[in-house]
């Protein structure tokens, strides 16, 4: 791992939370202030943050003095700092580049700028390898997102992986139900290829600086030794809230614990980790897949998305819950 990656990293993570401590109360004058500085800075984005996630990042201890909330000004800079990044990755812009990379190499975007035909090409090519994906719930409403190891490249695009992670979270997060603002992961690591530190770094960057306070848990199952050296890699770097939220288990343990916090308990469970929800059924090999329209796009994102959505409005049906 290059130092300057590093040291890069560092940067990133320096204001470390207060892990615990007391919920505050945010008034909804201040919310609405939070709200109109978004939507003076971030015209085109502002939206992707909702209230319960903005009272949840408002409303905890200030670092410097965990007796106090933290200031106003303190959460605001915060929140702008995400949306910068958000702005500097593009992430705004994910959605459009599926949209052209399932459309035709003719299209009139995609003849006029073909360097952005490139950029939307590649980020389907690392979508269809149904490495990761979000599928159901938790009882808590939290999504899942599924990440399998032995369908990743040994040779990743890593700025292609990258911009799928960004698109792929954000959907998840704007499928959430309402009062629900982080996802949990659970990773199948039977077959992981081999360590990439750049995609290993970016990734940690993503969580950090464009989803903090996003991931509720991570857990991984089986343990192998790649996956033991990549965590001692990682875990030194991690600010400690974020690395007592990765859970290192055997098939076992994780099928425990699917049961316990999926919404609808051993049926959730996927084949992959013995049970007999056929995830390949929605989200197969590439080989199996089928393209989506006129492009190069084979994963089914955008059922994926209606799923969650539709997983979002029973789960608040269930739970008596509504969005604004």
């Amino acid at each position: 791992m290059a130092d300057e990656q590093v040291d890069e990293f560092k940067d990133a993570v320096e204001d470390e939370e207060v892990e615990g401590g007391d919920v505050f109360h945010v008034t909804k004058e201040e919310l609405s202030i939070i709200r109109a500085e978004l939507a003076s800075e971030f015209p085109d984005d502002y939206e992707y943050m909702s209230d319960d996630y903005i009272l949840s990042v408002a409303s905890k201890p200030f670092s410097k003095d965990p007796t106090v909330r933290r200031p106003l000004e303190y959460s605001q800079q915060k929140l702008n700092d995400v949306m910068k990044w958000r702005e500097g990755e593009g992430a705004v812009d994910m959605p459009d580049l599926v949209k052209l990379a399932n459309g035709p190499e003719s299209a009139a975007e995609a003849v006029e700028n073909p360097e952005r035909l490139v950029t939307a090409k590649a980020l389907a090519t690392s979508l269809n390898t149904g490495s990761i994906y979000f599928h159901g719930l938790t009882k808590e409403g939290k999504p899942v997102m599924w990440i399998r190891t032995n369908r990743k490249p040994w040779y990743p695009d890593v700025d292609a992986d990258v911009n799928a992670l960004i698109l792929l979270a954000d959907a998840g997060i704007r499928c959430m139900p309402k009062g629900v603002t982080d996802f949990v992961v659970v990773a199948d690591s039977s077959s992981p290829p081999p360590p990439n530190p750049n995609f290993m770094i970016k990734m940690l960057k993503a969580l950090v600086k464009g989803y903090p306070d996003r991931l509720a848990l991570l857990c991984s199952a089986p343990v192998s030794s790649i996956i033991q050296f990549v965590m001692s890699l990682l875990l030194p770097l991690m600010p400690g809230r974020l690395a007592s939220k990765v859970v290192l288990m055997d098939i076992d343990q994780v099928k425990t614990k699917l049961v316990e916090m999926m919404e609808n308990g051993a049926d959730d469970i996927p084949n992959f980790f013995g049970g007999t929800c056929n995830h390949d059924a929605l989200y197969p090999d590439e080989g199996k897949s089928p393209n989506r329209g006129e492009g190069n796009l084979k994963f089914d994102y955008y059922g994926m998305v209606e799923r969650l959505e539709q997983a979002s409005a029973a789960w608040e049906a269930k739970h008596g819950t509504t969005k604004d």
